[in-house]
């Protein structure tokens, strides 16, 4: 059982406690590694050492931490693989297509002409009455 709060059915805690990843880069509240299958040679993936589900509960330290290692591999994938971009992908929620519940940040090198494309195509659906904006900055009025 992981001691960082994500159990054993928790694929990314698992990796940390075994050290069956391929690392990147490991520290005390962030790690790197590659994925399976990954979208482009050197994609990577950011996740904070202890279990949180998502950005929602990542306490600001541990966001910190995985923010600091994602802006280092970005670094990284610019000088050791000549990347002229990069793309930082997250999804949390259940209405994001979270695939992994534990906090996780693809950093995933991008060329020019690279034949991929990580920005979504579509518009959502969904409407909302009032200016979303407004709502927004409301919200942010109220922090607790």
């Amino acid at each position: 059982m992981s001691d960082r709060g994500g159990g054993v059915d928790c694929v990314f805690c698992r990796l940390i406690d075994e050290g069956s990843a391929h690392w990147v880069a490991r520290a005390a509240e962030a790690c790197a590694f590659t994925p399976l299958n990954p979208l482009a040679p050197g994609h990577t993936l950011v996740v904070p050492t202890r279990h949180f589900t998502d950005v929602f509960e990542c306490p600001p330290d541990a966001l910190t931490a995985s923010m600091s290692l994602v802006q280092r591999v970005a670094a990284a994938m610019r000088t050791a693989l000549d990347a002229s971009g990069v793309n930082i992908l997250s999804a949390c929620g259940p209405g994001s297509e979270q695939s992994v519940p534990h906090l996780h940040f693809h950093v995933v090198p991008r060329w020019v002409d690279d034949g991929i494309s990580t920005w979504p195509t579509g518009r959502s659906r969904r409407s909302l009455t009032g200016d979303p904006g407004a709502r927004l900055a409301a919200a942010l009025d109220r922090r607790p």
